[in-house]
């Protein structure tokens, strides 16, 4: 072995020499990148391939071809022409993975990530992102485990619907919704997961890295530092929170290249080893602290807040066990947060029912799961929104895309650049128009990157309803089966939502209204209601009665208002404004 490879597992930046000191640096440890396998797969048949690198290698060949022959494209990158040529896919298609693609990439200055809405299938995508996002496609996700705390959401969980019995070959599916017990796995299982994927695999994915030149056995594929760097769409060095390290520096082979001066490539072979060195590091790392996690005291579960408590602050003290970017298990209750709240850029919302969740901050990521009877407000999510196993819920969200899975009679009022994508077995969905607006939500709306011109709520895209991607089985021949699309809410049932001002005493912002235009018949609909109303306060203003009827009258009104209240859900948003 070269003595760039005798390095320890634990790999962190080339230094000087040490000098006589007591302590050394802590390790730096080796990640998966999340993003890509959390909101990165599509179940398209015609991106899997399940042979590793055999038929993506002439794929690349080819693209790499078309690449060189494109004109107004920079070396390497391929537009949807291309795609849909090499990949035999639909041109639709073809966007839909270069956006795909835009929204999980690790370089925020890459052109695709930067392009307008009506660009980015022009601008197209690096050939060799292309090839690490068609390679991940295989990936199968880690199965639903049991609840923590399974006897809590036993009241509250979705319960078993008429549904269940549509598609009754999918019961597999089925049963991970509908399971009362079923939770979202932990992050610590999921990174073991995915670094036990790019263990396996990590061959093969080189090798679509990998140049050819003249030489025997291994030592006939090199890397070059530039080739590495594309890894980082799938794995980082560093802890979170912290600044992440490029591949090239932390890398033995690179780490004291002259930056005037192009790096030599080195072996795959030797690169490929010690990523493995540094992946079974991470894996023994992960064992270890799970181990020491389930022998030491046992954390308590989450605590609902009080509809009195509800306030800006009051997320602060009740931080949930999976971090302070996880909202989870909060029930008939309201919850808040602010960006000062919020630590990175990601949220997820886990098994929350009957409640009012304000996630009123920039994001780049959002996740709702598991969650039933609820209405969920995300601020300004600038990469993606991810839904899935939800029942009865309303998502008012703006944000560049959202993918929705596993849902049932779900209504989302959007605020979207890209056509808002439906998988896996959905049923009664409806979408409508962005409905909300608080103080500071054209500034977090700007921060991320989402053009409030542009909102494709109407134009939901439905894929398969088995997802390729679940590690279950399915029976032969649904796989093609297309799922259910989303229905759009009448015009004369659409409202406004109501935001309490959750930012007083707090900096604020101009938004006086709903950034996103509202469409004719929303807008027409929207003006008849207003001005039923004001009619009907003049009658009742200019209408001579006497104090009997009056408190009659007033009786009337106050139940039938009661009762729509109740009737709506929106009871939730009057406890809130009594708990300001």
């Amino acid at each position: 072995m070269p003595d760039s490879e005798e390095q320890p597992p634990q790999s962190t930046p080339s230094t000087a020499a040490p000098t006589n000191t007591t302590t050394s640096p802590p390790p730096i440890y080796i990640h998966p990148r999340r993003e890509p396998f959390e909101h990165g797969l599509l179940p398209i048949p015609k991106l899997i391939f399940t042979d590793g690198a055999q038929s993506l290698l002439p794929i690349r060949d080819k693209l790499l071809s078309l690449s060189s022959s494109t004109s107004g494209l920079k070396l390497n990158r391929v537009n949807c022409s291309s795609i849909t040529e090499s990949l035999q896919i639909s041109n639709d298609h073809a966007r839909l993975v270069i956006e795909t693609i835009a929204s999980v990439l690790h370089v925020d200055s890459d052109p695709c990530v930067k392009a307008k809405a009506n660009e980015i299938g022009d601008v197209g995508v690096n050939v060799y992102d292309l090839m690490l996002f068609l390679y991940i496609q295989s990936y199968k996700r880690l199965l639903p485990k049991g609840h923590k705390d399974s006897a809590a959401v036993a009241d509250v969980w979705p319960s078993t619907s008429a549904f269940d019995g549509f598609l009754s070959a999918l019961t597999p599916l089925q049963l991970v919704r509908s399971n009362s017990r079923r939770s979202m796995p932990s992050q610590a299982d999921e990174e073991a997961h995915q670094l036990s994927y790019l263990q396996k695999h990590l061959g093969n994915i080189l090798s679509l890295l990998a140049e050819s030149v003249e030489g025997d056995g291994e030592e006939s594929l090199v890397l070059s530092m530039e080739k590495l760097e594309h890894l980082g769409f799938l794995i980082f060095f560093g802890e979170k929170g912290s600044e992440k390290i490029p591949l090239s520096q932390n890398a033995p082979f690179f780490a004291n290249s002259d930056p005037e001066m192009p790096a030599v490539p080195v072996p795959a072979a030797h690169v490929h080893d010690w990523l493995l060195e540094n992946i079974a590091a991470a894996l023994t790392r992960i064992t270890e602290r799970a181990s020491a996690k389930e022998n030491g005291p046992t954390s308590a579960p989450d605590q609902d807040v009080p509809m009195a408590d509800v306030s800006a602050s009051s997320v602060k003290s009740s931080p949930s066990p999976r971090g302070p970017s996880s909202i989870e298990g909060i029930s008939k209750s309201s919850y808040v947060r602010l960006p000062n709240d919020i630590k990175g850029s990601s949220v997820k919302v886990i098994n929350c029912h009957e409640s009012v969740i304000y996630v009123l901050a920039p994001l780049k990521y959002a996740t709702v799961y598991g969650c039933s009877d609820a209405t969920i407000v995300l601020g300004a999510v600038g990469k993606a929104v991810r839904i899935e196993h939800c029942e009865r819920v309303h998502v008012i969200a703006a944000a560049k895309r959202i993918c929705i899975a596993n849902c049932r009679e779900c209504i989302f009022f959007l605020g979207v650049n890209q056509t808002p994508l439906l998988v896996g077995d959905n049923h009664k969905l409806q979408v409508a128009p962005y409905n909300t607006f608080y103080s500071l939500l054209e500034a977090h709306l700007n921060q991320v990157g989402i053009d409030p011109t542009v909102n494709r709520w109407d134009a939901p895209v439905a894929l398969g309803v088995v997802d390729p991607h679940d590690s279950l089985s399915h029976p032969a021949g649904v796989s093609d089966v297309q799922t259910e699309s989303a229905s759009p809410v009448d015009p004369d049932q659409f409202t406004n939502f109501l935001i309490p001002n959750w930012f007083e005493g707090q900096q604020s912002g101009p938004t006086k209204d709903n950034p996103f235009p509202l469409p004719d018949a929303y807008l027409a609909s929207q003006q008849r209601n207003h001005k039923s109303l004001e009619e009907t306060k003049n009658i009742l203003k200019d209408t001579e009665l006497d104090e009997s009827r009056k408190r009659e009258v007033a009786t009337a009104l106050h139940v039938c208002f009661k009762d729509w209240l109740y009737a709506s859900g929106n009871i939730r948003q009057l406890y809130c404004l009594q708990g300001e």
